[in-house]
């Protein structure tokens, strides 16, 4: 069951990203560099679209989906436990961010992929744009998006 996130699940949704981002073999040190960048605080909730999917009532994963802005929307964040990647949460959570995605009658869907994630979001329809710099030297991220038909 996916459902709107609250104030009291920042943390938790926290923890969520950062496992969700050292199951990809990251060291613990880049992690922690990342902490920031992964970190859901109440703010974000009460501003931007976040939802959670459920299993057994306890959260296992969410995704951040921004305010849109002229025709484009970003999909900010969007991670699922170690234990159920690969078990179909992380599908149903884009779903789910898609079809909200086209409620605000935006043209495009737009996210910066981990290069672990980029075949999972080709997969769905996502198309590689571009790349961008990270935060490691020589590291490079995709731009994808996806054309929402209306």
């Amino acid at each position: 069951m996916i459902v709107k996130a609250v104030i009291s699940d920042a943390e938790n949704l926290t923890d969520i990203a950062l496992k969700s981002k050292a199951y990809w073999g990251y060291s613990s040190e880049l992690i922690e560099g990342w902490r920031s960048d992964l970190t859901v605080t109440p703010k974000t909730i009460q501003t931007c679209n976040v939802y959670k999917i459920l299993a057994d009532k306890m959260a296992v994963g969410f995704y951040v989906l921004n305010n849109p802005k002229d025709d484009l929307i970003k999909l900010e964040m969007l991670f699922v436990l170690p234990l159920f990647i690969g078990k179909g949460k992380g599908k149903k959570l884009l779903t789910h961010a898609v079809e909200k995605a086209i409620e605000t009658k935006v043209k495009t869907i737009e996210l910066i992929a981990d290069p672990n994630a980029i075949p999972f979001y080709k997969s769905q329809g996502f198309l590689e744009k571009s790349k961008v710099g990270s935060a490691i030297l020589d590291r490079f991220l995709s731009l994808m998006q996806k054309d929402l038909k209306q």
